[in-house]
């Protein structure tokens, strides 16, 4: 069946995705130290250890409270795009929407395996101290309340503002500053090409099952 085969793809690109963005997360948690940072290809980018308590790019709710409300919306929103998920590859829908659904929960279930499980399983990261992948003294935070590994840092201008320039003249200007992980990556590419494709992306494909 067609919708069968569909799934299939979008099962694949979710796993793939989920694979490379966990092993690169545990490789960072248990061998670099909070705030370590390494050049990448004669600096075209960096490999610098942070974490965060909230939404992509450093972003956050206030508070465990706070914690625990985007945890909770992480998971509902992993149920919905699921279902839209699987209703699109039953829907003849363009391939290129499957794919960006895709993207974006894989996305999504990466960051969420960090917020749900992390603070299970890894003691605290810190500026003395390397992360142990279950450590006998249990981990640093309760279930839902785990911190997403950052780790991607491109630094693609690094100068001063001009002194004229009001209120920031003289201070350093860096672009593009957040740091962000293979799951971040995952959702801004999926949301960006839903926007910037919208007419290709929602026009219905007629493709023939595979031999």
């Amino acid at each position: 069946m067609q919708h069968l085969y569909r799934l299939k793809k979008a099962a694949f690109i979710v796993f793939a995705i989920l694979v490379v963005d966990q092993v690169l997360k545990f490789w960072i948690k248990t061998t670099f130290y909070m705030g370590e940072s390494h050049p990448v290809f004669g600096h075209w980018f960096y490999l610098h250890f942070t974490e965060n308590e909230g939404m992509a790019f450093g972003m956050k709710l206030g508070g465990n409270y706070g914690k625990l409300l985007l945890s909770l919306f992480r998971i509902c929103a992993v149920i919905i795009i699921g279902w839209w998920l699987y209703r699109v590859t039953t829907k003849g829908a363009n391939t290129l929407l499957i794919v960006c659904i895709s993207l974006i929960l894989a996305g999504a279930l990466g960051n969420i395996i960090d917020s749900a499980f992390y603070g299970l399983i890894f003691n605290e990261s810190n500026y003395m101290q390397i992360a142990s992948f279950l450590p006998s003294e249990g981990g640093y935070g309760k279930f839902l309340y785990g911190k997403v590994v950052d780790m991607l840092y491109f630094p693609v201008i690094e100068s001063h503002y001009p002194a004229w320039v009001p209120v920031w003249g003289g201070e350093e200007l860096v672009f593009f500053r957040p740091v962000f992980n293979i799951a971040d990556s995952s959702i801004t590419t999926g949301v960006l090409i839903l926007i910037f494709f919208q007419k290709k992306v929602f026009t219905p494909t007629t493709e023939e099952d595979p031999s």
